[in-house]
């Protein structure tokens, strides 16, 4: 442990190539420099700060972090806790809103903030960056909270030495996964295995929204439409349980022109009119699903959510993915598509230590709304999926 130290950076431009290459994480596009500086100069509000451990003078390990300013009660709606605890917290915050340094991407959901380099020992990479997660933390001014997101269930036991710093585990909304089987070379594939009443849901979604002109856009597109596009997506972000900060979708122009074929964003026309889109990456061996847009004042009559939800299978079979990342929120309607949720735990603390335990309380009375988890899929297919995970 005390051969490793950490270097601070404020840009991603002031990263060296040579420490990218020796960490070796840039075959996840979410840990290469392109991704990451698409964000950082679309969102100039925001505080970046990267943070890079070596060991010897090696890198072996990486983490990304934000400083955005968020609301109480968008923290509070979406959790279940006594009205007695919500005044508690207001008190503990002003009624207002909090500053929050977010180790890991606030955009993403997901394990993509920290990296820790293959052969290195876990345990003792993740204490580095939990310690200089904290040297950030102190001199970062009017800061409140820390919160580092988001771990699977397997990498729980290297993150929860988070606790000997006094942060405290709270679950978050899972992820829903949809794994592709390999044989579906089509949507039809996809639809023959769900069972009947499934299968009437996809085709009304289609049926319903069959007056929509759906188009792939282009970098050009992306500018183009861009003021339609941030639009649809903030009244989207506002129906939503949770968001921590609005991304300006300058974002997608430059990811576009990055990653060309593996960054889509498909728009929905109704009548010439922007009336939707969805956005998704193709990550290694994942179709991930980004930010949508949608005009709600259309949804009932044109299904457009549903139709984004049938274009992620589709798209995720066309780019012959193993998995499709439909996120977070929606977890019911996405479970009738066959996702399964994977769990995701969280970690946060107050910056100051007696305020600290005043939350601990808080954070343990969180709980998550439940969804009801459906199984659309035949049952023959239930019993291939489990062998070959069992396998």
């Amino acid at each position: 442990m005390h051969n490793l130290t950490a270097r601070f950076f404020s840009s991603i431009n002031d990263i060296s190539s040579e420490y990218w290459n020796s960490i070796g994480c840039c075959d996840n596009k979410y840990y290469t420099p392109e991704f990451l500086k698409a964000f950082e100069i679309a969102n100039s509000d925001i505080e970046f700060n990267y943070i890079v451990i070596f060991r010897n003078e090696i890198a072996v390990a990486f983490a990304n972090t934000q400083v955005v300013t968020i609301s109480i009660e968008t923290i509070t709606k979406n959790i279940k806790i006594s009205d007695r605890f919500k005044r508690t917290i207001n008190r503990l915050f002003c009624d207002n809103s909090i500053r929050v340094m977010f180790c890991g991407n606030v955009f993403l959901s997901g394990e993509y903030g920290t990296f820790l380099k293959d052969g290195e020992d876990k345990i003792d990479t993740f204490n580095a960056i939990s310690k200089a997660v904290k040297t950030l933390y102190k001199k970062t001014e009017k800061l409140h909270a820390i919160f580092v997101k988001d771990f699977k269930v397997d990498s729980l036991y290297i993150t929860d030495y988070l606790k000997k710093f006094g942060y405290s585990a709270m679950n978050v909304e899972p992820n829903m996964i949809i794994s592709l089987d390999p044989d579906w070379t089509s949507f039809e594939d996809y639809k023959d295995a769900l069972k009947s009443k499934y299968r009437v849901k996809a085709n009304k979604a289609d049926s319903k929204s069959e007056k929509l002109i759906a188009k792939l856009f282009s970098a050009e597109d992306i500018e183009k439409y861009k003021n339609q596009l941030q639009s649809l997506y903030e009244n989207t972000i506002a129906n939503a349980n949770f968001n921590a900060q609005v991304l300006n979708l300058n974002t997608y122009t430059h990811l576009k022109a990055e990653y060309n074929d593996d960054f889509i964003v498909k728009g929905y026309f109704l009548e010439d009119k922007l009336v939707g889109f969805l956005s998704a990456m193709v990550n290694q061996e994942n179709l991930d699903a980004h930010f949508i847009g949608i005009d709600y004042s259309l949804n009932k009559d044109y299904a457009i959510y549903p139709r984004i939800l049938n274009d992620y299978v589709r798209l995720g079979i066309e780019k012959k993915a193993t998995r499709i990342n439909l996120g977070r929120t929606a977890s019911e309607i996405k479970s009738t598509l066959g996702a399964k949720p994977e769990q995701l735990t969280c970690y946060i603390r107050h910056k100051r230590s007696f305020q600290n335990q005043l939350i601990k309380p808080f954070i343990r009375n969180i709980q998550i709304k439940s969804f009801r988890e459906h199984t659309p899929f035949k049952k023959e297919l239930y019993i291939k999926k489990e062998a070959e995970i069992a396998s």
